[in-house]
């Protein structure tokens, strides 16, 4: 089912277009200076483009700022469920880009989105100059979370019947701030009502839980010491989703990569504290795109 474009209240909706790339139908916001350095956004999982809304103006004061939302959430059409993985995201993406003739010089992640962002500076034929993860997602669930939490969701995924269940379960705002606040975030209440509407679509439900079955990260975190593009990792205290510790530790891996924790926000620390976020990143992506 081909998706609609986000309704007019939706966060930057002005710049908002699908753009048809094999094999899916993506749903775009590309704003900011013509011709100045392209800087690529990624959400993470179960997220949606929406989740820059603050951080997006700010870069876009000085670089062409570029947001997507990934196969099947938020607003884009997913066009094979079983591409919902790392690499297959990150190819479809690179197709995109090719085709679109856009050439990131930076490209900017969220908690998976980073992890996606890492796998594209490995893979793009003309690579970004920097790479910024925020609470980026590079190390899988431990213990025994990480077999049953993949398990359940490849038997979820399995049951077609599953999304719209959990669609209609979600109708309630203080359920879904219960979510946010659990990783350790507390967001406005546009920024919640966000969220509660992406709760709400089966479809969006369909493509996180796809997401999940497919993610394997062993081959992206064998790469990270060989990684040869500058990345700036930023996390926030208080992020209970995936612990400051896991950036730190890609840090230690590649004398390329720097960490920098702040001690403030939880998962969603862009969303909670943009300012603070832009602080670290503007002169960063200022040193590697001038």
């Amino acid at each position: 089912m081909r998706r609609l474009l986000p309704p007019d209240d939706w966060p930057l909706r002005q710049h908002s277009r699908h753009i048809a790339a094999r094999p899916h139908l993506w749903h775009v916001q590309d704003f900011g200076p013509e011709g100045a350095p392209r800087i690529l956004c990624l959400h993470g999982a179960g997220g949606a483009g929406h989740s820059f809304r603050a951080l997006a103006p700010l870069l876009a004061g000085r670089w062409r700022v570029t947001v997507l939302d990934l196969p099947g959430q938020g607003f884009t059409t997913l066009g094979a469920r079983q591409r919902c993985g790392l690499y297959p995201m990150a190819e479809d993406i690179g197709r995109l880009c090719a085709e679109q003739g856009w050439r990131p010089a930076a490209i900017l992640g969220h908690s998976a989105g980073a992890a996606i962002a890492l796998r594209l500076a490995d893979t793009l034929p003309d690579g970004p100059r920097a790479v910024v993860g925020i609470n980026a997602a590079l190390s899988p669930f431990q213990g025994v979370a990480g077999v049953m939490f993949p398990m359940m969701a490849r038997l979820l995924a399995m049951n077609p019947m599953v999304p719209q269940v959990f669609a209609r379960l979600w109708r309630d705002a203080a359920q879904v701030d219960r979510l946010i606040r659990a990783t350790g975030s507390a967001i406005d209440a546009p920024g919640l009502a966000c969220y509660l509407r992406l709760v709400r679509e089966p479809q969006h439900v369909d493509a996180t839980l796809a997401m999940m079955a497919q993610w394997r990260l062993d081959g992206l975190r064998a790469r990270l010491p060989a990684l040869a593009v500058p990345a700036l990792l930023v996390t926030g205290a208080g992020d209970r989703a995936v612990p400051p510790e896991v950036s730190a530790e890609a840090a230690g891996l590649n004398p390329g990569v720097r960490h920098v924790p702040l001690a403030l926000g939880g998962h969603l620390l862009h969303e909670e504290d943009a300012a603070a976020v832009m602080a670290e990143v503007e002169p960063f992506l200022a040193a590697h795109l001038a």
